[in-house]
């Protein structure tokens, strides 16, 4: 397994190191000793970071003041955090949040004469190819395509980092596919979805797929891009495409359910999605719906990375998809979310 090399480090600040990347970024960091600070968008988070003996700080991107001494010292900067969600009437958020607060903390971390940033960014920042070949780090983001508020800050935030860069600043960007694995505390979207299938409570799914990356593969990118990622230059870490029939049959050797999910077709799937949307809206308003229309259609187009960038220019090595859902089970048994089957 390739690890990072290069001289060594002073203190990393963290930016979201209560999420699902965040969490396994810092104890990986820890493990090799560099002295870290965790960023956490609230104290209720603090948990997350239990007896890793890291210094936590508790503020908002958007906070000029705040930023400048969360950054004060550091040599590094790994920029994880970001605001995600598909409810409507938050898109001034996180807008402000994902664009303007990398934006800021660029500033600020330029300012206090920080060596090099790593900016967390998402596959679907990525241009789609119509033929259904892998995408690489070339294929531009189509904004005339049907996108979330998500990801169109995110597409506008890798230009603020190029924009930070043309500046003289060390900037490289980190793609992130969908993060499966342990630490995953809120818990995510597909963290949700395990849980949900374990408890019988997954009463159907579509065919078509997705790249997956391991937790442990997305932070020891990062840490990689940090050791030998270019200036400007944008890298996608993937762990492997699976069809949703895989990760299906996965968490059910995994979970050992009373029964499995319905195979729906993407028709009846979209429609069940659009009306589960609208309910969810009445009956629980502040939250975050499990089945969208827009992940279906992210799933029914069933893009795929090339991560060859990654591994030429980085060294990077995958792990196993299904390793990682083994991983993400039993930490989720280990913290009492769920049975041992």
């Amino acid at each position: 397994m390739n690890q990072p090399e290069g001289p060594a480090a002073g203190l990393a600040l963290v930016t979201g190191a209560g999420g699902h990347l965040g969490a396994n970024l810092v104890r990986q960091l820890v493990a090799t000793g560099q002295p870290v600070r965790a960023m956490l968008h609230a104290d209720a988070e603090r948990a997350t970071l239990d007896g890793l003996g890291v210094h936590a700080v508790v503020g908002d991107l958007r906070d000029r003041r705040f930023l400048a001494g969360a950054v004060t010292g550091c040599t590094q900067v790994y920029h994880c955090a970001a605001r995600i969600s598909t409810m409507p009437g938050r898109e001034a958020e996180i807008f402000t949040s994902n664009v303007i607060g990398t934006r800021l903390l660029l500033q600020a971390a330029s300012d206090a004469g920080v060596t090099k940033v790593v900016v967390t960014s998402s596959f679907s920042a990525v241009g789609h190819r119509p033929d259904g070949t892998p995408s690489d780090e070339t294929e531009p983001f189509n904004p005339l395509e049907p996108h979330l508020p998500y990801e169109q800050t995110k597409a506008a935030a890798e230009h603020e980092c190029l924009k930070a860069c043309a500046e003289g600043q060390t900037v490289v960007i980190a793609t992130s596919t969908a993060i499966l694995g342990p630490n995953d505390f809120k818990p995510s979207r597909m963290g949700r979805v395990l849980l949900n299938y374990a408890r019988g409570r997954l009463p159907a799914y579509i065919a078509g797929g997705f790249e997956f990356v391991a937790a442990q593969d997305i932070a020891r990118g990062h840490r990689l891009a940090m050791a030998n990622g270019r200036a400007g230059q944008k890298y996608i870490f993937s762990s492997g495409f699976r069809t949703m029939d895989q990760i299906m049959d996965t968490f059910h050797g995994i979970t050992l359910p009373r029964r499995r999910p319905l195979r729906l077709s993407p028709a009846v799937m979209g429609g069940v999605a659009t009306v589960s949307l609208r309910l969810g809206r009445l009956v629980a308003p502040n939250r975050e719906p499990l089945l969208t229309p827009a992940a279906l259609r992210l799933l029914r187009l069933s893009r795929q990375a090339d991560i060859s960038k990654a591994r030429r220019e980085l060294g990077f090595e995958p792990t196993p998809v299904e390793a990682a859902i083994e991983d993400a089970w039993q930490d989720f048994v280990t913290r009492g979310m769920a049975a041992r089957a």
